[in-house]
Order: C-alpha cells, then sequence, then structure tokens
C-alpha cells in the first residue's frame, strides 16, 4: 500500500486548518509522532502520513453520530 506523505502546508490544504494551529495544537497532542508524522533522517523536517490522518478522521466522526451529548459531560448511545 503506497502513503502519501505531506509537508504541513500540505496538509493544511487538505483539512483547512492554519500551518500554525496544525505546528502548534495539533502536533504531539492529537497528530502524533511515529504514528501521525515522521522525520526522515532524524532531521527537522516533518512529513504527515496523510491515509492514517484520514482514517483518523473518519473514525472520530463515525464513533460520535449515535451519541447523544449528556449535562455532566457523558454520552447516551442511541
Amino acid at each position: 500500500m503506497a502513503q502519501t506523505y505531506l509537508t504541513t502546508e500540505e496538509l493544511s490544504a487538505r483539512i483547512k486548518y492554519d500551518p500554525r494551529t496544525i505546528r502548534d495544537q495539533l502536533k504531539d497532542s492529537v497528530l502524533l509522532e511515529g504514528c501521525h508524522y515522521f522525520r526522515p533522517f532524524g532531521g527537522r523536517k516533518i512529513l504527515y502520513i496523510w491515509e492514517v490522518i484520514e482514517d483518523d478522521m473518519t473514525k472520530a466522526i463515525s464513533s460520535t453520530l449515535n451519541q447523544i451529548p449528556m449535562a455532566r459531560g457523558g454520552v447516551a448511545h442511541v
């Protein structure tokens, strides 16, 4: 299976987030090194793996479709 490697700017264009938001807020909290991105040859440049990110985004959407949020932070499953 071929994987698509994206720079921060290319990922930004695909998911419609500002590159700065990806670097400052998503990287290392939502997007994890070794899973969603890596640093080729141990350098500073970061390459994101599009297929893994896309899969995680769609899993998050499908898991919340059958849930109703409750007042104290819980969810009711439909």
